[in-house]
């Protein structure tokens, strides 16, 4: 397992004390802040996130056990404050230190006290410097497993359909290869495909084959965060950076420190962001918004998008440089219709995969189901594919899914090709109505993903949903 860098703020009123654990701490690659006043510690960690918070008990202005008590108060633990926070609201207290006590034999009682408040552990005066840096190391290692365990809950409850890499085409083993290849360096990775082909699950398969498979990886859905939040999101943010900013937040870059950041939909970055995120392929380096310091991260970035980048470079809105960073190693995933040899594959993947999280028993497909499944252009791609086979099995009435199961959503049915009449306007609005319905259906229900397949805006989306009363 790589070692683990972290970032940790010492406090000890007594100065020779401080400076000889500051130097063995940077001695062993930690970056450092000290401080000999509590109230000094108290607006150090207001203002930045630590990843360990290392405290003396007794001290002349407040004790450590005080100091605790007042920074657990004011950043309570994730796992309770998780249900009532919104995504991209500040004063997370998701980034909350690692604590540990340093007390002297007749203080061990506070020093339990401190570990109910919170605290991971407490080195009893005087100790060895080895001491302390095996503590300081467990207590590093426990904030990293805390960070994936939040994003693992996360991701559970954005209830993301895991679906495979399946299939036995050429287009796909070239896929496997290519990841397999890349995954043994740190080269920044670009995938493109059409919405719903995998491009997540070829970057999560190129990070759990790496080196850093033991480190995070942070998604980023550049598409789904608002401009004006995205900023704050990728680098984070000091406290009052801007208004609702009441404490300090670790940007998804830090989180990603030592593992891999994924920017999916980086084809909707601003030219701001395009460019703050140039520095950061070509520096490895930023500054939270509201922030003068500069930080250093280690990581992989790999991103993906739905969007002809190089078009859009051509068209100016798209900075040539920030492609060619991306574009190191290049990973294209080919729609379905491109590989309809794929489908029988995905289709058993899939009735396996859903006949056993709905508990239903699914023994076959009935003849000439397949056939037409193949046919069909899949607009929507692999994604549409498992939807479609996820509610043909809820909808089946017995064990064999039957080409009605199928057709009742439009997959393998002729498409319509009559108008309902021969006035233009009623023509228009049914063809408009039609299109929504499919792209919908195709989508999963996802306006997004509709709002991609139909080439229009989310905006405009809704406008149309709210004309023809779609729900």
């Amino acid at each position: 397992m790589p070692n683990r860098r972290g970032s940790i703020l010492l406090v000890d009123d007594e100065e020779k004390i401080l400076k000889a654990l500051g130097r063995a701490l940077r001695e062993a690659g930690h970056e450092v802040v000290e401080t000999t006043r509590a109230r000094t510690a108290q607006r150090l960690l207001a203002e930045r996130t630590f990843d360990l918070f290392i405290v003396d008990n007794m001290m002349p202005e407040m004790t450590g056990l005080e100091l605790i008590r007042e920074y657990v108060s004011a950043s309570p633990d994730d796992s309770s404050t998780r249900a009532s926070r919104g995504a991209g609201q500040a004063g997370s207290s998701d980034d909350r230190a690692q604590i540990l006590m340093m007390t002297a034999h007749a203080t061990v009682e506070s020093a339990i006290e401190a570990m109910k408040l919170g605290a991971l552990d407490y080195l009893q005066k005087p100790f060895e410097i080895d001491e302390l840096l095996v503590v300081v190391r467990r207590a590093l290692d426990h904030q990293r497993l805390r960070t994936e365990y939040r994003y693992l809950v996360n991701e559970r409850d954005e209830r993301f359909d895991h679906y495979g890499i399946v299939g036995r085409s050429r287009a796909i083993e070239d896929v496997v290869r290519r990841a397999e290849l890349v995954a043994d360096t740190k080269s920044t990775v670009l995938i493109t495909g059409e919405t719903g082909t995998g491009k997540e699950l070829v970057a999560r398969a190129i990070h759990n084959r790496s080196a850093q498979r033991d480190m995070p990886l942070i998604k980023v859905n550049c598409a789904a965060i608002p401009d004006t939040l995205l900023e704050s999101e990728l680098f984070g943010h000091v406290r009052g950076a801007f208004t609702g900013a009441t404490t300090t937040k670790k940007g998804k870059f830090a989180l990603a420190d030592g593992g891999t950041i994924f920017l999916d939909e980086i084809g909707t970055l601003t030219p701001t962001l395009q460019s703050k995120l140039l520095r950061v392929l070509q520096e490895r380096e930023f500054e939270p918004l509201g922030s003068e310091r500069t930080e250093r991260v280690d990581l992989r970035v790999t991103a993906a998008t739905n969007r002809d980048l190089r078009q859009m470079v051509a068209d100016g809105r798209f900075q040539e440089d920030l492609f060619y960073r991306l574009n190191v190693i290049p990973i294209h995933i080919p729609p379905l219709r491109e590989r309809r040899d794929d489908i029988p594959a995905l289709v058993e993947h899939f009735v396996a995969k859903h006949a056993q999280r709905t508990g239903r028993r699914v023994e076959r497909i009935e003849d000439g189901v397949l056939a037409a499944l193949e046919q069909y252009d899949w607009p929507g791609n692999v994604r549409e594919l498992e939807n479609t086979i996820e509610r043909a099995v809820v909808l089946s009435a017995g064990p064999v899914i039957t080409a009605r199961a199928i057709s009742t959503l439009g997959a393998v049915t002729q498409q319509a090709t009559g108008l309902p009449s021969l006035k233009l306007r009623q023509n228009i609005e049914w063809v408009e109505r039609e299109t929504i319905r499919r792209a919908l259906e195709s989508a999963g229900g996802v306006k997004k993903d509709a709002a991609e397949l139909m080439g229009i805006s989310q905006r405009a989306l809704s406008y149309y949903l709210a004309k023809y009363r779609i729900d």
